[in-house]
């Protein structure tokens, strides 16, 4: 076998162990990342996405209290000016 083949069949050798660490890194990743989701789903984390919709969700319903606080407060307003009327014409 000549140098020159010896050195082909070298880089060749390099060329698959390289596509080998590849497939395995890309294996591992993915192993990692589903062991992550079943840690995430066992501790019953929720993701970034699930808080931020749900305080995004309890922002319009402070919101909406205050407003309702708001309508409260004006229609007992209105309320006990009408009794005072009422009560001052007797």
């Amino acid at each position: 076998m000549s140098g020159r083949q010896r050195l082909d069949d070298l880089a060749g050798m390099a060329g698959g162990f390289a596509s080998i660490l590849q497939g395995l890194r890309n294996e591992m990743e993915a192993m990692a990342r589903a062991q992550a989701e079943g840690m995430i789903r066992r501790l019953e984390l929720a993701r970034q996405e699930d808080v931020d919709a749900a305080l995004e969700l309890a922002r319009r319903a402070r919101e909406q209290a205050e407003a309702l606080e708001a309508r409260v407060a004006e229609l007992e307003a209105k309320l006990a000016a009408r009794t005072a009327e009422g009560s001052g014409a007797e």
